[in-house]
């Protein structure tokens, strides 16, 4: 009771919208590659261009709302409308019949995501104390995950108890989805922050400190190896996951992020930030190494766990430490070039991930995300961290 009450209203409430939002997300993400492949007959290219687009139109949104919501009292209107977008068009995937069709609902997705993910994380930076901010960051991710794990396990009962058509789990979201706007609705509140009142307008982020980019470059380096995780679904199938059980390899995963990401950001608060971004990091790349070299099914659910500590790891952790290392009326601002940098990457990390696996195999394309992941490893830890500590 007392961590709930030190996290504070807002923070289980954003938590709680999260978690009904990936409810609602992962009883379709699982089953999408698989829908892409075998129903609309999408190739691993395609399936790359597909995730890689989506999350690089929401990262240019980040970067535009996070500045906006710098400059506006109110970053709930935002948060509100990103959330509302998201959950009126995802159920609609289940009309498609063809590739494109899917692709131009994913991005509308994304951009629901786009205009909600940066002022919802400065307003959980807001609603708590910085001693505790990267467990906030963590419960936050942890509580997202959680939502990853129903939602795939509500599909698997739906598909398989029920012998319910794929269509008809995709038009199923819409419940989570309308769940998730009425407790952001009712239950999460404005917190007053500094207001940037330039007359110019620094969406560019002239004012930010040098060791925020060089920090922001090490994680775009890190990116561009990190493809969309669909890829481990689909060597998952190679290695002999039935399609069937691949709701529950995918709960699995995301129920290890959910039970290592309180945990992974608030040890972040007591040893310092980078340690754990290095650590799981590198955890990445081995994880990376060994999907590669991978030959059974049961090697699959093994990779797909320690994955899911990587999450844990790093989640929190890195949106904790760009908020330590900005001004505190540019949170918004430095979250949305953070977010920025994930997602500008996220379409040539897919394309060639995609393009890789297509002309030389699973393992080339797999080590090369793992040698990307150690190049980072290292060169974050050249990145000089914030001026006081996060507890201050």
């Amino acid at each position: 009771m007392a961590e709930r009450q030190k996290l504070g209203r807002n923070v289980i409430a954003l938590g709680t919208v999260s978690f009904f939002t990936d409810v609602a997300s992962e009883m379709m993400y699982p089953l999408l590659p698989v829908f892409l492949a075998s129903v609309l007959g999408a190739s691993a290219s395609f399936i790359g261009v597909i995730e890689g687009a989506a999350e690089s139109v929401a990262a240019l949104l980040k970067l535009a709302s996070g500045w906006w919501s710098d400059r506006v009292q109110s970053r709930k209107g935002l948060v509100l409308a990103g959330y509302v977008i998201a959950s009126v068009i995802r159920p609609f995937t289940a009309a498609t019949h063809t590739a494109a069709q899917v692709l131009g609902i994913r991005v509308t997705d994304r951009i629901g995501k786009g205009i909600r993910s940066t002022p919802r994380d400065a307003l959980i930076a807001e609603s708590v104390d910085p001693s505790i901010r990267g467990r906030a960051f963590g419960f936050h991710a942890a509580a997202d995950n959680a939502g990853a794990v129903v939602g795939p396990l509500v599909a698997f009962g739906v598909l398989y108890e029920w012998h319910t058509p794929l269509r008809t789990v995709f038009w199923l979201t819409a419940i989570p989805g309308a769940l998730a706007v009425l407790v952001l609705w009712v239950f999460v509140r404005d917190v007053p922050h500094p207001v940037a009142h330039s007359d110019r307008p620094h969406m560019f982020g002239a004012d930010l400190p040098s060791r925020f980019w060089g920090y922001l470059a090490v994680v775009f380096t890190f990116t561009l190896g990190n493809s969309t995780d669909a890829f481990l679904l689909l060597r998952a199938s190679q290695l002999g996951v039935p399609i069937a059980l691949a709701p529950v390899l995918w709960a699995l995963l995301n129920f290890i992020k959910s039970t290592t990401g309180t945990h992974g950001g608030g040890l972040s608060d007591r040893i310092g930030r980078k340690p754990l971004i290095i650590g799981g990091w590198l955890l990445y790349a081995a994880v990376y190494l060994a999907f590669g070299l991978a030959h059974s099914a049961w090697q699959a659910w093994v990779l797909f766990a320690v994955y899911g500590v990587y999450y844990g790891m790093t989640e929190g952790t890195e949106k904790a430490m760009v908020v330590d290392m900005v001004p505190s009326q540019r949170k918004g601002t430095a979250l949305g070039w953070y977010n920025l940098a994930i997602g500008i990457g996220a379409l040539p990390a897919s394309l060639i991930f995609g393009a890789v696996w297509d002309r030389a195999g699973a393992p080339a394309a797999f080590a090369l995300g793992a040698a990307l992941a150690f190049i980072a490893s290292m060169g974050i830890a050249f990145v000089n961290p914030a001026v006081s500590a996060p507890s201050k």
